[in-house]
């Protein structure tokens, strides 16, 4: 059945392929298998964060041998938990990063979008590594309220404070990009994260100082472990939605059928598919009927500029059938 579509879209009324040279890899002249499909490419490049990425990193490292050194100095199991916590998420940042990396590599043959998915593997296992640390954090803190111990109250509130600062610095960094990347979301989610952590870590060990209440100090840790949690929560529930395709936030699948139905000679549409290729980049794949045959290149253009302007989907692919009765296995929803 399939082959026999095809072979029907091979006749002269079939829409031409528009493709968008800049984005096109060598090899891909010479995939006539794919001559029955319609292109229309608008790629943007997400913002290069890979200062920010080292400079993170560096910093972190360097405060994570700071802290684990003046954690053992004060007998501060705070302190070597958050350095701990640092730790992973220098992890966490060098995975981010060589996803971001990875991601603009030009397609082959063999991964013909490239490896931009691997930003959303980034995102996932960044969510999860740090459920898994504050899962640490918690269990420590809950060992310390059944056996408070007595810490160097001064020494601990100084090496937090510079905590604060220099993951309050290195969250800035990551600021402007994690509203449009869930990976960079989530390296900014770490550096914040930690902040906080911080802050707990002063904000407790000066009430211990003040009042003797070796209790506070756990305490405040599960309290920084809820915090943490329910930014952590999004960050995974996302990166899951990303890796399981299913249509990004924001995009409504029923105005996105409307609106290429209502193109011009569009009669009908089935086989819709909407999904993220990266935490950054949306694509598009259809089916759409055009009784009249497909006009030319510039109603591919026109359908990918409304869908890139319209949805901010950027790669956009469109099959067109003539015959409205003709049998489409892929027509029926529950058909993939």
């Amino acid at each position: 059945m399939q082959l026999r579509a095809i072979a029907k879209l091979s006749d002269p009324w079939r829409c031409p392929r528009a493709f968008n040279r800049r984005v096109k890899p060598a090899w891909a002249s010479r995939m006539s298998a794919h001559d029955h499909h319609d292109h229309g490419h608008h790629h943007h490049a997400p913002a290069d964060f890979g200062r920010a990425f080292l400079i993170a990193t560096i910093l972190n490292l360097g405060f994570v041998a700071v802290e684990a050194s003046f954690g053992i100095v004060a007998n501060s199991v705070a302190l070597l938990a958050d350095a701990g916590h640092n730790l992973s998420d220098v992890l966490g940042l060098l995975v981010a990063w060589a996803a971001a990396s990875l991601g603009k590599r030009a397609p082959t043959m063999h991964y013909t979008y490239g490896l931009r998915r691997t930003s959303i593997l980034a995102a996932l296992f960044n969510a999860v590594f740090l459920l898994v640390a504050i899962g640490a954090i918690a269990y420590e803190a809950l060992g310390r309220l059944a056996a408070p111990q007595p810490v160097k109250g001064g020494v601990v509130m100084v090496v937090a404070a510079i905590g604060i600062v220099i993951n309050g610095v290195t969250a800035w960094l990551f600021a402007s990009g994690r509203k449009g990347d869930i990976n960079i979301r989530g390296a900014f989610m770490h550096m914040v994260s930690d902040a906080v952590v911080s802050a707990g870590v002063v904000a407790s060990a000066f009430l211990i100082g003040q009042t003797g209440w070796q209790w506070l100090d756990p305490a405040t840790s599960l309290v920084i472990v809820a915090i943490i949690l329910i930014g952590t929560w999004g960050i995974l529930k996302d990166s899951v939605a990303m890796a399981l395709d299913r249509v990004p936030d924001g995009i409504a699948p029923r105005d996105v059928e409307t609106a290429l139905t209502a193109l011009p000679g569009v009669s009908g549409i089935h086989d819709l598919h909407i999904w993220s290729m990266s935490t950054t980049e949306v694509a598009l794949t259809a089916h759409l009927i055009m009784p009249a045959g497909c006009p030319g290149d510039a109603f591919l253009h026109d359908a990918a500029d409304m869908l890139h302007h319209r949805f901010e989907i950027g790669h956009a692919t469109f099959q067109v059938e003539r015959e409205v009765d003709a049998a489409c296995r892929l027509e029926p929803a529950h058909k993939v």
